[in-house]
């Protein structure tokens, strides 16, 4: 027997699909699932895809997916790729300080998974990194969904590469260092036009 073991073609959902048993519906939609799930936006793994949400706002790219194996984060209508990292002061666990502020910027394997392969070269992937700063410093008014509590700093991945290139983590401070792009949101698609100004080679 032959099987169709291709990379599963994802439609975006609504919220409204409902959940089902023996042909009926139940009174369980995936709206409530995503509630149920995702509603700690400071969590550091949901923070993270919330970072990558908002950037892509910002680009006016959301009206596709979010594909949890590519290997960059999100990719400019004039093909430049973009890795988004995160970090924040807060976290969701009951703190005796601020955390002390860090981005991950490892080299990876690039990951295929239309073939299910690795590449066998080590390196980042994207054209330019983004690094969302939630800046926000008291747990009482903390608001991931507020914008203006969060920063941004665009750069290059090639300073990366050429200033720290095997490093796994950066500090705020040292990325400050490398002369990044800093903005607010809003500002986003603009910096990387800056650094851009015309199509990244492939």
């Amino acid at each position: 027997m032959n099987k169709d073991l291709r990379r599963f073609n994802t439609i975006r959902k609504l919220g409204s699909e409902r959940f089902r048993l023996a042909n009926q519906e139940l009174n369980y939609d995936l709206l409530s699932f995503w509630q149920w799930c995702s509603s700690d936006l400071t969590d550091n793994l949901m923070r993270g895809v919330l970072a990558e949400y908002i950037v892509a706002l910002d680009l006016g790219t959301t009206d596709g997916l979010r594909i949890q194996w590519d290997p960059y984060d999100l990719k400019t209508k004039h093909g430049v790729k973009i890795e988004v990292k995160s970090a924040a002061y807060l976290q969701s666990w009951g703190q005796k300080e601020h955390s002390r502020v860090s981005f991950g910027i490892q080299p990876t394997y690039s990951y295929d998974s239309e073939t299910n392969e690795y590449d066998t070269e080590q390196k980042r992937q994207a054209h330019v990194y983004v690094f969302a700063f939630l800046k926000h410093e008291e747990k009482t008014s903390l608001d991931p969904l507020d914008l203006e509590q969060w920063e941004f700093y665009v750069l290059r991945a090639a300073i990366l590469d050429e200033r720290v290139p095997t490093q796994k983590r950066i500090s705020l401070g040292t990325l400050k260092s490398l002369g990044p792009i800093r903005v607010g949101f809003g500002g986003i698609a603009e910096a990387i036009e800056t650094l851009f100004p015309n199509p990244p080679p492939v």
